[in-house]
């Protein structure tokens, strides 16, 4: 064989044998992702060797996607946001009342956003900023899907700007994650209804 013919074989071979590592390294990512999700939301502070066990993967894989646990922390957070901020149709067809789908959809982010306080110190970095700011508008443009559609069937009058509603509803993730907190949050809910039937002053 010619060198030529040589290199020809492995430039051919190389792109497919690269792109199955590829493939092979998102797996990883996205398992090791939703391994981080699922036991974050039991225990923030969850060893990452439980995390990286779960999602079926060595430490030295773990790490080489996400070397830091607020690496982890963040990519699962930002993660949860944008697979949530896409279900509120789907969260509004499954619920007879528009008011059951806001409420459910306001506890999951809640919890999603409890993730992102386990960043801890890394809360005021640029890249978790970046996060935030990033998931800002798609989370406000779920929220108006919500509203309007409370709006529809009479439980938040018109004029509320979607905006105000995430801030207002922000108590969700001070709230313990607890039978009593879960009490509370839903308490504190039925509050927030009673101010949104009126029109904004």
């Amino acid at each position: 064989m010619s060198t030529l013919g040589h290199h020809r074989e492995m430039s051919d071979e190389g792109p497919g044998t690269y792109g199955t590592q590829r493939k092979a390294a998102a797996r990883n990512r996205q398992a090791i992702i939703d391994a981080a999700h699922e036991l974050f939301a039991e225990n923030p502070l969850v060893p990452l060797s439980e995390v990286a066990r779960l999602a079926g993967v060595g430490a030295g894989t773990l790490y080489r996607h996400f070397p830091t646990r607020d690496d982890l922390t963040l990519a699962a957070y930002q993660h949860d946001i944008e697979r949530l901020t896409a279900t509120a149709d789907e969260v509004l067809e499954r619920h007879t009342s528009a008011k059951a789908a806001f409420v459910e959809w306001f506890e999951t982010l809640a919890g999603y956003i409890r993730i992102k306080h386990g960043l801890g110190d890394a809360m005021h970095s640029a890249a978790v900023q970046d996060v935030v700011e990033a998931s800002w508008e798609p989370t406000a443009a779920g929220v108006k899907k919500l509203v309007d559609a409370c709006r529809a069937e009479g439980t938040i009058a018109a004029g509320h700007d979607p905006r105000d509603i995430i801030m207002l509803m922000s108590f969700l993730w001070r709230v313990a994650p607890t039978d009593e907190g879960v009490a509370q949050g839903r308490r504190l809910i039925a509050t927030v209804f009673n101010g949104l039937e009126a029109p904004p002053s």
